[in-house]
């Protein structure tokens, strides 16, 4: 069924827009400080199983499978609001998270570093200490996924 921009803008119906791939960015933030945590992907199942669920799913483009975020590390998002954008080519997750970590390399949020001001390439990291060790949690490497 194809909807008009009209009813995909303004209607209320979720009629999500995946890309050509089908992924679809989601961005998740802290439901309660509104900090960003990280930038994720979903496939139409992965969408459906957060709907669900209520647990963050993402599709893992680099490991080519759905993962629901918590199932190793722990670290599970407890999803409270999806919030879609006007186009509805973007999801948000407002979530509560296990254990205060989002980042697979241990640190609260994937958001950790900022381009140095006057610097074109410099990084300064603006989170100083990880919430977990990511090789106790994954193993040997596990940073470099």
């Amino acid at each position: 069924m194809s909807l008009s921009v009209y009813e995909i803008e303004e209607g209320a119906k979720l009629a999500p827009r995946f890309d050509l791939h089908e992924f679809l960015p989601c961005i998740t933030m802290d439901h309660a400080s509104g900090e960003i945590l990280m930038l994720g992907y979903m496939s139409p199942e992965a969408l459906q199983m957060t709907i669900k669920t209520r647990k963050a799913t993402y599709y893992s483009r680099s490991r080519k499978k759905i993962w629901v975020k918590g199932e190793t590390s722990g670290l599970t998002q407890h999803v409270e609001e999806i919030m879609i954008d006007d186009d509805q080519d973007c999801i948000l997750l407002k979530v509560k998270v296990d254990g205060g970590a989002s980042c697979h390399v241990g640190y609260r949020s994937c958001f950790y570093r900022k381009l140095k001001p006057g610097s074109g390439d410099d990084l300064e990291f603006t989170i100083k200490e990880k919430v977990f060790d990511p090789v106790k949690v994954y193993g040997p490497g596990a940073a470099t996924h």
